[in-house]
């Protein structure tokens, strides 16, 4: 099977703006547009994403003989003779090589920018492709997708971080308490790879092998961007029948003698499983991984009501092990034993697990969690209300402030002019270009004329979002 659109970026766009060409007023010479998250469930945004849509749709030459001539055939057939805009794709692939004649200025990938505030802009460098501005905007708004996947990531990751400050000695562990669960949940390996790679600006956890490749592939990531460790499932577990469970314990213990290892415990009694097998049965082997300091034995519940069935595990696990109490007063179990909570795992369940085990004396350094369908699926483009807007139009050689402002809903009222986002005194102000200072403008040109002008690296976004965390 080909590429989504059989990689013709002619046709990876809305039906209906293949016919705006047509609808501009006549001599329109400049459309320039934005992109925002107009509010939403986050006051701030993560931005991250557009150097993936970029590498992969607009860079270099897109417009060929070839694809002009399946876009006409499909949208005659699609929308009847004479709406495709035949003669402007031609002009490009004449005057411009099959480069599209835009340029796109954006916020640094990785930057936290509150809500309401300008995010990238797109114009026309052509006066006669002033329809292209609006043309590629159904493939840049797509950037909602992994920004709102950083965003969600980092403020489970500041949620974290609140309670090991609270209950922790420190923040060492943060980095890989959430996992990304999330492969299997998504909609397309796609997703699961630009999601996962959005998760992975925040932590190092991951189960999503996709992610790895896209962070390697379109943002220079030298080392593996995320790890894992060996871990069992239910079938690897009840293939041994209930009688054999605890068997299937040992194996895991011996199959992974050194390294972090963790084993899903609840596949028939939990408590059983943690006090009788673990606790028991188990312990001499458990307690040789902290003798030898090959990393713990993570025991994996998967059901129930989460804050309940994590606090319980770890009172039985604690009763059985032994804790220590931190600095800070808090309980935790030995280093050679922890527990991960990958069953029920979101934004808004996280901390109600967090203060259930802070209100019953245990650190938080015990757990870490697993997320999937609430880190990558459980989100949508208005989770962040995302949008892009046309802002300024040149016609007849004047220029015209536009916007939006319906009365039946004041909150897509949208902005005018010439944009910037001027930073200033750590502030993020969006004005108008003319009103502010061009020296505080942080959107910088990312691309030209086909041609990627800033290309960032993994880790530069990752530094970039660790920044003023906590």
């Amino acid at each position: 099977m080909s590429q989504p659109c059989n990689g013709n970026l002619l046709l990876c766009s809305d039906s209906y703006k293949v016919t705006h060409w047509k609808q501009y007023p006549p001599s329109t010479e400049l459309v320039f547009a934005y992109f925002e998250s107009r509010g939403g469930e986050f006051q701030e945004t993560l931005f991250y994403g557009l150097q993936y849509i970029l590498k992969k749709w607009l860079c270099g030459q897109v417009v060929t003989k070839e694809k002009i001539q399946e876009a006409k055939e499909i949208l005659d057939a699609h929308l009847g003779p004479g709406c495709f805009n035949q003669e402007g794709w031609e002009y490009i692939l004449k005057e411009h090589g099959g480069k599209l004649p835009l340029e796109i200025k954006a916020v640094p990938e990785g930057s936290t920018i509150p809500t309401r505030n300008v995010l990238f802009t797109v114009v026309n460098t052509d006066p006669k492709c002033f329809w292209l501005t609006t043309y590629v905007e159904t493939l840049l708004v797509e950037v909602w997708y992994p920004m709102t996947v950083a965003t969600i990531s980092k403020e489970m990751k500041m949620i974290i971080g609140k309670y090991l400050l609270e209950t922790a000695d420190n923040l060492n562990g943060l980095p890989t308490m959430l996992h990304d669960f999330g492969f299997r949940g998504a909609s397309s390996v796609e997703s699961a790879a630009l999601g996962g790679s959005a998760h992975l600006v925040n932590f190092r956890g991951t189960d999503n092998l996709a992610s790895l490749i896209l962070a390697r592939d379109y943002y220079h990531a030298k080392e593996i961007a995320g790890v894992s460790i060996p871990a069992s499932e239910h079938s690897t577990i009840t293939a041994w029948k209930k009688t054999g469970e605890k068997d299937a314990f040992k194996n895991m213990l011996t199959q992974f003698p050194n390294g972090p290892v963790a084993c899903v415990s609840d596949s028939y009694n939990i408590w059983n499983a943690c006090e009788k097998y673990w606790g028991e049965d188990l312990k001499e082997m458990v307690e040789d991984r902290g003798k030898r300091g090959v990393g713990p034995l993570v025991v994996r519940p998967d059901s129930g009501d989460p804050p309940t069935v994590v606090c319980k595990v770890l009172d039985i696990l604690g009763s059985k092990f032994g804790t220590s109490v931190n600095d800070k007063g808090y309980k935790v179990l030995p280093p050679y034993l922890r527990v991960i909570q990958g069953d029920g795992i979101s934004y808004k369940s996280l901390e109600g697990i967090l203060v259930k085990m802070k209100e019953e004396n245990w650190s938080a350094d015990n757990v870490s969690f697993g997320c999937g369908g609430g880190l990558l699926q459980k989100l949508n483009r208005d989770t962040q209300r995302c949008a892009y807007k046309c802002s300024y139009v040149i016609v007849d050689g004047v220029g015209v402030e536009v916007f939006k402002d319906p009365i039946t809903d004041k909150k897509k009222t949208s902005k005018k002019g010439l944009l910037m986002l001027e930073h200033d005194n750590g502030q993020y102000v969006t004005k108008s270009i003319g009103t502010g200072d061009p020296a505080k403008n942080v959107l910088v040109t990312v691309f030209k004329n086909g041609q990627l002008l800033c290309d960032y690296s993994f880790d530069d976004i990752r530094r970039r979002a660790e920044r003023d965390l906590f």
